[in-house]
Parts: C-alpha cells; sequence; structure tokens
C-alpha cells in the first residue's frame, strides 16, 4: 500500500457536484493499493498514520500526531498512485490492484483508522471526484508499506 498524507486546514471530496466527505484541521489521505497488499499493510499504514508526530506542540516543533491535536482524516482512495511512468508517455496501472480486492482493503485501512479513535471521512470507491484542500505547511509526506 501507498499512501500520500497531506497535513491540512481543510479538505473535502466531491461527486457529481455533491459534497461526500469534509474535514476541517488533519490529515487528507491518498490511498494506493498494490497486488500483494494484505490486511497487515493496512493496520500497519494505519498505526502508521496515527501516530505520525507531524503538527507542531506548543514550541513550534513537529511532535504531535494526528490522535493528539483531534484532528481528522479524509481518506481517498488512489489508484493511480501506482501508474509506472518510466516507459512513454502513457501511464501503465499495471501495478494498481483490481477494484475486487483493493475495495475491501481500502474499507479494511478506513475500519482500522476508526478503531483507534479517529473521526474519518472517504470518497467513494472508483467514482470521479474532485479533492480540494488547503495544505497546512504545506507538509506532504509519502508512506509505503513494503
Amino acid at each position: 500500500m501507498r499512501i500520500v498524507v497531506q497535513r491540512c486546514k481543510r479538505a473535502e471530496v466531491t461527486v457529481n457536484n455533491t459534497i461526500i466527505g469534509r474535514i476541517e484541521q488533519g490529515l487528507m489521505l491518498l490511498v494506493g493499493i498494490t497486488h500483494d497488499d494484505t490486511e497487515q499493510d493496512a493496520k500497519y499504514l494505519a498505526d502508521k498514520v496515527a501516530g505520525l508526530r507531524i503538527f507542531e506542540d506548543e514550541t513550534g516543533k513537529m511532535n504531535l500526531s494526528v490522535l493528539e491535536t483531534g484532528g481528522q482524516i479524509l481518506s481517498v482512495s488512489q489508484f493511480t498512485l501506482y501508474g509506472d511512468c518510466r516507459k512513454g508517455k502513457r501511464p501503465n496501472f499495471m501495478s494498481a490492484a483490481r477494484p475486487e480486492l483493493a475495495e475491501p482493503l481500502y474499507d479494511k485501512f478506513n475500519e482500522l483508522l476508526r478503531s483507534l479513535g479517529l473521526h474519518v471521512e472517504t470518497g467513494v470507491f472508483g467514482e470521479m471526484m474532485d479533492v480540494s484542500l488547503t495544505n497546512w505547511g504545506p507538509v506532504t509526506l509519502v508512506i509505503d508499506s513494503k
């Protein structure tokens, strides 16, 4: 699994001009899944995301997690994170998991985040979505479970 984590002041996702998910301060996650990912990958990344110390403490040092700040999460499935652009000009998405594997694992990942006490909003798996956010910092990280 691969996740792009963006610390944000706000974020929202819309489908057909309807807001599906919206958060205030927290983390915007773009979540990609590949063929050999398992629930162990989802658990590893849920724990990692929940504990990432990328929010500032009272001294201005990045020392607090989204859990510690009471932040929220907007999680959006993103198969294009496994796009291979090494050859030609058209990305190859063969490394992205098929929906029948990816969707249950994406749902499990979000369930694991919720079980840790986080408020999680999501997009709609497999739909064309518009995502907007105010990236705070900016702080953007890429985390891979492998």
